[in-house]
């Protein structure tokens, strides 16, 4: 079994900041990419940022400048920074990554449950 569990959202003011975690644990060979995405009420999920096993980011245009991914491949962990919040923020972000769990290389894809964020104008 595969888990991702999130951690970090809550409730802040427009302007202000959050950092935003996941962490893979259980039958883990290799993680390749891994990402953050987001979906706010009535709308579709959308792409908030993905980072590879590299080190190479890849951001959605609207928050490019303000939000920042990272990762610590030891702990099998990815981190969102967000700065400068906006009410168009507001969404349930939800974890991705790209799993390989034994020597077979073949990858799958798991989600996190999702952590509420919520930006007050």
């Amino acid at each position: 079994q595969v888990q991702l569990v999130e951690s970090g959202g809550g409730l802040v003011q427009a302007g202000g900041s959050l950092r935003l975690s996941c962490a893979a644990s259980g039958s883990i060979f290799s993680i390749n990419a891994m990402g953050w995405y987001r979906q706010a009420p009535g709308k579709q999920r959308e792409l908030v940022a993905t980072i590879t096993s590299g080190g190479i980011t890849n951001y959605a245009d609207s928050v490019k400048g303000r939000f920042t991914i990272s990762r610590d491949n030891a702990k099998n962990t990815v981190y969102l920074q967000m700065n400068s919040l906006k009410p168009e923020d507001t969404a349930v972000y939800y974890c991705n990554a790209e799993i390989q769990r034994t020597i077979t290389p073949i990858r799958f894809a798991y989600w996190g449950q999702g952590t509420q964020v919520t930006v007050s104008s």
